[in-house]
């Protein structure tokens, strides 16, 4: 009886190392694409990012633990090469299949009714189903490459060690070139899709490489035609948009973000990830937004009377997004300098092409809000903190270091404005970031939007009363401001109780997030 053949001679040795590779490579691009994938409809919480690692692992494993008893059962390349080939091309169908399955998994859960805000629940359950229906098939065929490899690799049991290695190391190589490729290539310049058929095509190629050289024509063929509709379907096809909205004006994929403008009537939204969260409103008859970007705008009347607008000399806003605080603070205070901090360029072209954010008056910087304060020797008068990721806070910006950096930014009279999620019954998190806020200021008022889950919390450097909004309010000339403070008014209260300090050592703002979610789930309101 003849003996299988085997990767012995080196017409059949380097393309198995090329397969092992790009198998490597694919693997964590199918990851990082997902997260991508996921975004518009479930974000990009810790939630999500938990289920797909975890369920990726998962797949790895019973793909490690299948590819070893397989590789014992036919040690042959062309059947490792045929696995990789379908594996590819399932990969190629993940974008064509994933918008009904990605709304059906979204509309299952809200339709469940158990959500915060009303969506943490969806992240959570919609994600898990999502990636176990579309990710399982073609990841647990990845995760049988390098088992099925070492197999064939191993040519004598002492040489065992050495084929394992290399194997590894390969795969791994592979890994990292496929993290990073995704996040800083082919995402922001062909979008999430296309990565997918990308990634797809090339695991292909290199299986198709590897049967050609085993001289098989029949798994050729198959390659070939399994390459030929992978590129028809994944890149031809997926040419429509990511997230279909009959409100839609804009859609881009960034580094950073999936981005919407919505427009309903004449007022446009700037939408993120999910889209389940308002970073932007523009509305070109009207300032007065009902939203948080008005009790941002107007925390400098909390210092004592009398204090008048116009001493309202410089403002820093750390969340631009589309500039709504921006335009708001240039009508109502005067054209004063305005740094406006975004992290997402994207998002900066956004503004400027749909939110009217061109004003002369603002300085824009596409970097980290803790970064830009850590380098600039600007003293400003106000400074917002709008850097919200629903439904996280980034912990870097919760801290008392951070706060200790923000009030060494602020003129005598300068205050600090932050945007705070929560729910109606459950105030943790106001609650530690007020006491965190206590570190470095002397008052923290807080203002509760009506109908929302969201609190505006602003931090004199002096002791405050409430009472001095009235006040200011006597001579206040702009209508926008009047009434936003009035508004305000109704709404103030001081922190209700205490609640841990968050520093840079220890903010589990994650977990305190989390445990908000599961009390949200259990007990409702």
């Amino acid at each position: 009886m003849s003996e299988t053949r085997s990767p012995a001679s080196p017409r059949t040795t380097w393309p198995l190392l090329l397969v092992v590779f790009v198998s490597g490579m694919t693997t964590m691009a199918v990851e990082m694409a997902a997260s991508r994938l996921l975004g518009p409809y479930f974000g990009d919480s810790i939630l999500v990012w938990a289920n797909l690692i975890g369920l990726i692992l998962i797949y790895l494993t019973l793909g490690s633990v299948l590819g070893g008893k397989w590789a014992d059962r036919s040690p042959r390349v062309d059947t490792l090469y045929t696995i990789t080939v379908v594996a590819a091309f399932l990969i190629g169908l993940v974008p064509l299949i994933a918008a009904p399955i990605l709304r059906l998994a979204q509309s299952a859960f809200a339709r469940a009714g158990i959500a915060l805000v009303p969506f943490d629940a969806i992240q959570i359950g919609g994600s898990f189903i999502a990636v176990l229906v579309l990710f399982a098939p073609p990841v647990i065929l990845l995760g049988c490459v390098s088992p099925f490899a070492i197999r064939l690799a191993t040519k004598r049991i002492r040489s065992a060690g050495s084929s394992a290695g290399r194997i590894y190391a390969l795969s791994t190589l592979g890994s990292i070139l496929g993290t990073f490729l995704p996040v800083l290539l082919t995402i922001p310049t062909v979008g999430t899709a296309r990565t997918f058929a990308v990634f797809a095509i090339l695991l292909s190629v290199a299986s198709l490489v590897g049967l050609v050289a085993q001289r098989r024509k029949r798994a050729v063929l198959l390659g070939l035609l399994l390459l030929v509709l992978s590129i028809v379907l994944s890149v031809l096809f997926p040419s429509r948009v990511v997230k279909a909205d009959e409100r839609m004006l804009y859609e881009k994929e960034s580094r950073y973000n999936y981005i919407q403008v919505l427009q309903v009537g004449d007022v446009r939204y700037l939408m993120l990830n999910e889209g389940q969260g308002v970073h932007s409103v523009y509305d070109p008859h009207s300032l007065t937004t009902f939203g948080t970007w008005d009790m941002l705008v107007i925390a400098p009347f909390f210092n004592d009377p009398p204090y008048l607008a116009d001493q309202v000399q410089r403002v820093c806003v750390i969340g631009l997004a589309g500039g709504t605080v921006a335009r708001q603070v240039t009508a109502a205070y005067g054209p004063v300098p305005i740094d406006g901090v975004e992290i997402d360029p994207a998002i900066v072209e956004v503004g400027r092409a749909f939110f009217g954010m061109n004003q002369p008056n603002l300085n824009v910087f596409a970097t980290d809000g803790r970064f830009f304060l850590e380098h600039t020797d600007q003293r400003y008068d106000l400074i917002v903190i709008d850097a919200y990721r629903l439904p996280y806070i980034p912990f870097q910006m919760a801290t008392t270091e951070f706060f200790a950096l923000v009030r060494s930014r602020l003129s005598s009279q300068g205050v600090v404005s932050v945007n705070v999620g929560r729910t109606n019954s459950d105030y943790r998190m106001v609650e530690a970031i007020a006491s965190t806020l206590k570190e470095q200021f002397a008052t923290i008022h807080v203002i509760d939007l009506p109908d929302t889950f969201n609190t505006v919390m602003v931090a004199t450097q002096t002791d405050t009363q409430a009472a001095n909004l009235h006040a200011n309010l006597e001579r206040v000339e702009h209508p926008f401001l009047r009434d936003a403070i009035a508004r305000a008014a109704s709404s103030l209260h001081l922190p209700i109780g205490e609640g841990m300090v968050f520093t840079d050592d220890r903010a589990p703002v994650e977990n305190l997030t989390n445990a908000i979610i599961l009390r949200y789930l259990f007990e409702g309101e």
